[in-house]
């Protein structure tokens, strides 16, 4: 532990969280040549047999992989990345299910390359611990975390969870819904709850996915099977199964036996027979989006800024078009990335854009959970008029894509 008689470390960023938003930001802050300081309160679970491993997989757009390749990551996640070709969507109704109707999006409709990149979360955990290290101007520091803050026009002054001081020209808050940095700085957050929750889990299936992610839609919520490479030399995809509250606990509960019977049934039978490969995990549905995303020398970003339902690949994808925005104006105002008139254009440029977006993925996320017949009609509609008219479709992949 360090002495905390000792002199505050002074760095340019402080970043609080080590999760992979925390991780991604220090690496881009020390590859642009800003010393930086990542902490954490609890190291990193690498694995996917731990209690608390993280089940979930996430969709990386092309802008995530940009800033990736522009950080300098890039080569070290590529060899553990799915490539997604397409997005499936098929609507479905009744017990069993009846598929109304299906459509895809071609991702090279938009571009000569795949749309997105598949990952493990404990994956990318394990490659961006492995990985950010060697990058210059970046120090990890898992144990201690973040304890309370002191800012003034100048500089933030932190102190840590074991006493030691740091001096930092803006602090990053990266961690959490829950986020402590942004309860310091006096920031507050609207929450809407929707009585849902979402499994995590990865299954193999009979049928190939072909690099092709199939969204389900029933009432409760989407059935979303994102391609990971075969297990076993089966075909494998990570899944997100949401669902009312209690249905969701009562599904975590069954037999792996049961459970794979009700699962197959769930994805219409398009994949033939699916069978559990790890563990399950559960998770709220809320959209939580923060008052405001700056206050004197601190940002917020990721989930301490946004929290969305798992809908369209847009959670983390978001969160990384938050740190891109806050890295190129950090890189404009390199004497002083922090500075009120900086930190405002960051609030303002990203509040809007998350606003429109959580707005949109809300909307989504009650038309297609609801029971209602009308509601069930609107969005059998709208998927057909979204597919079928090229403009609204490019319109819609290339939102998906980044800021609206």
């Amino acid at each position: 532990m360090s002495d905390p008689s000792t002199s505050p470390q002074t760095v340019d960023i402080l970043v609080s969280g080590g999760g992979i938003a925390g991780l991604i930001a220090a690496a881009a802050f020390g590859a642009s040549g800003f010393r930086t300081l990542m902490v954490d309160p609890t190291p990193p679970v690498v694995t996917g047999d731990e209690a608390s491993s993280d089940l979930r997989s996430t969709a990386f757009l092309r802008p995530a992989r940009d800033l990736f390749e522009k950080i300098g990551i890039w080569e070290a996640l590529a060899p553990h990345a799915t490539p997604l070709e397409a997005l499936r969507i098929v609507d479905t109704v009744g017990r069993p299910a009846t598929i109304r109707t299906e459509r895809q999006f071609e991702g090279r409709e938009t571009g000569d390359e795949p749309f997105g990149w598949n990952f493990l979360n404990w994956v990318i955990r394990r490659e961006l611990a492995r990985a950010v290290p060697d990058i210059p101007n970046v120090e990890l520091r898992y144990g201690v975390g973040f304890k309370s803050l002191l800012t003034r026009s100048s500089e933030a002054m932190v102190t840590l969870t074991d006493g030691t001081m740091v001096r930092a020209k803006l602090v990053v808050a990266a961690d959490g819904r829950d986020s402590p940095v942004r309860e310091a700085a006096g920031i507050g957050v609207k929450t809407t709850r929707y009585g849902q929750k979402s499994l995590a889990f990865t299954a193999t299936h009979d049928l190939p996915h072909n690099n092709v992610s199939t969204e389900i839609y029933r009432e409760g919520g989407p059935f979303t099977m994102v391609p990971l490479p075969d297990i076993d030399g089966k075909p494998a995809s990570a899944i997100v199964w949401m669902n009312k509250g209690a249905y969701a606990t009562e599904l975590l509960n069954l037999p792996p036996e049961a459970f794979n019977a009700v699962m197959t049934e769930r994805a219409a039978g398009l994949f033939g027979e699916m069978k559990l490969a790890s563990g399950r995990a559960i998770f709220p549905i809320i959209t939580r989006v923060a008052e405001r995303l700056a206050s004197e020398r601190v940002a917020i970003i990721a989930e301490a800024a946004h929290a969305l339902p798992p809908i369209g690949a847009q959670g983390l994808n978001t969160s990384l078009n938050d740190l891109a925005e806050l890295l190129a104006l950090a890189e404009a105002h390199r004497s002083d990335p922090g500075t009120e008139a900086m930190l405002d254009t960051y609030a303002r440029t990203r509040l809007n854009d998350i606003s429109k977006r959580a707005r949109v993925v809300d909307l989504f996320n009650r038309v297609t959970r609801s029971e209602s017949d009308i509601l069930q009609m609107v969005r059998l509609w709208g998927l057909k008029a979204v597919h079928d008219v090229k403009p609204v479709r490019m319109k819609v992949m290339q939102a998906g894509l980044g800021p609206i």
